[in-house]
Parts: C-alpha cells; sequence; structure tokens
C-alpha cells in the first residue's frame, strides 16, 4: 500500500555529505591543537620514556599514581555527567 500524505525520502546532496565529513574532520584536528596548547607534550614525552616498573602493586593497594588516575576518571565522569 503506498501512502500519499508521506513524502517521497529525498538523499542528502554529496557536496553536504563531503563538507560534514571536513568540518568533522576539522573538529578532530582543532581538539588535538588545543590539547598540545593547553597540556604540552611533557607528559606523553614522559609516558614514552619513563622506564617500565616491576610489576602491578598488590591487590587493594593504591598508589599515588592510581590515585591521580581515580580523581581524575571520576571527575570526568562528572564533568560528563556519567556516573555510575
Amino acid at each position: 500500500m503506498v501512502t500519499i500524505a508521506a513524502p517521497e525520502a529525498e538523499r542528502e546532496h554529496p557536496v553536504v555529505a563531503w563538507i560534514a565529513v571536513a568540518a568533522i574532520a576539522c573538529a578532530m584536528v582543532l581538539i588535538i591543537w588545543a590539547r598540545f596548547e593547553v597540556h604540552g607534550t611533557g607528559d606523553l614525552e614522559a609516558a614514552l620514556y619513563e622506564e617500565p616498573q616491576a610489576g602491578p602493586p598488590a591487590q587493594g593497594e593504591a598508589t599515588g599514581h592510581h590515585a591521580q588516575v581515580d580523581d581524575a576518571v571520576s571527575a570526568s565522569r562528572w564533568a560528563s555527567a556519567f556516573s555510575p
């Protein structure tokens, strides 16, 4: 059965699709650039050249780094409204 009231679905123009892809790529580049401007590259370089640790800490033992990571995760969850 064909309904007369429903308009036919038109596809978007290919130029609009390419502009959308370019806008998404530009947004990604701007986000990466802003990250480097705000935080710098020192933490990335330190992570690359850091000596490997002996092993994971014992179960239940929280190191200073793990406490910082837990604080950052909970802060980002709160800021982005993702809370368990």
